[in-house]
């Protein structure tokens, strides 16, 4: 009876393991087939042989290089801007005394509950005015909007458990209240730090609607344009499409494959802590 319950719950575990790997598994056969390989409807099959010049195609013919490096750009740039705002945001929530606190807490919550599609035509017209759009900026600005309340909500967490003492032993000290943050705070929040790193980076890497919304300059465009280079008026190169894919995914596979456990640890400790 134990080992057909210990049995029982290792096919609970191996079902969602393999409906998550499964998809990757299908997306790399994909990019290794022939046009005539993946339209006879054999989704399942091996590919006779390996096409690995699709690779080749989707590194050159889609121009990989250009669009990794404002994908790259635009992410690490919102990525430092969410830490930098989200961590003295919720310094001053959780650490501080002050009426607004909760107030101001509430407000951040409120922001997670709103749909990114819902911003996209004000946020046009602001941008306009402002004459950013068709920049960078116009996709830097609405990430950190939509990174930062989920990233202050974890990082107070994390912080309302961090002891005064350390605090009050500093300000004996003479330490300053930025010097603290800098010295103390932020070096003990590394955990809740790197997940909402990792995921603003998850978020953010192959978003598509403000970027199509919001770029029309060729070399502007993040990774997600890349796959319509090989789209034609009369003709779709899938191959490509599929090697295209699996590249532009694979920063992501990776990130989180390493850094799984700093997402776990993090958001433990602020749920559990906070």
């Amino acid at each position: 009876m134990r080992k057909f319950k210990k049995g029982i719950v290792y096919l609970l575990f191996a079902i969602p393991v393999v409906t998550q790997l499964y998809p990757l598994l299908w997306l790399l056969l994909y990019s290794l087939k022939t046009n005539e390989e993946i339209m006879d409807g054999s989704f399942f099959s091996f590919p006779k042989k390996f096409q690995w010049h699709n690779y080749y195609e989707a590194y050159t013919s889609g121009s990989y290089l250009k669009y990794l490096t404002n994908s790259v750009f635009v992410t690490a740039l919102t990525m430092i801007c969410v830490i930098l705002l989200a961590s003295m945001a919720a310094y001053a929530i959780s650490r501080f005394r002050w009426k607004y606190g909760n107030a101001v807490m509430t407000i951040f919550l409120m922001g997670m509950m709103i749909p990114m599609q819902a911003t996209l035509l004000p946020l046009m017209i602001i941008f306009k005015n402002m004459h950013i759009l068709n920049t960078h900026w116009s996709l830097i600005l609405p990430y950190i909007a939509f990174s930062t309340p989920i990233a202050v909500f974890i990082l107070s967490g994390f912080m309302k458990a961090i002891p005064h003492e350390i605090e009050e032993s500093a300000f004996i000290d003479g330490a300053s209240v930025y010097r603290i943050f800098r010295s103390i705070i932020l070096p003990v929040s590394v955990p809740p730090v790197m997940t909402v790193c990792i995921l603003t980076f998850i978020n953010i890497w192959n978003e598509y609607i403000l970027a199509a919304t919001f770029i029309s300059s060729e070399k502007l465009k993040t990774l997600p344009f890349g796959v319509y280079t090989f789209v034609s008026q009369y003709s779709v190169n899938y191959g490509n499409i599929g090697a295209f894919l699996v590249m532009g995914a694979l920063p992501v596979i990776l990130i989180y494959f390493f850094l799984s456990n700093q997402i776990t640890k993090g958001m433990v400790a602020g749920a559990v802590k906070g």
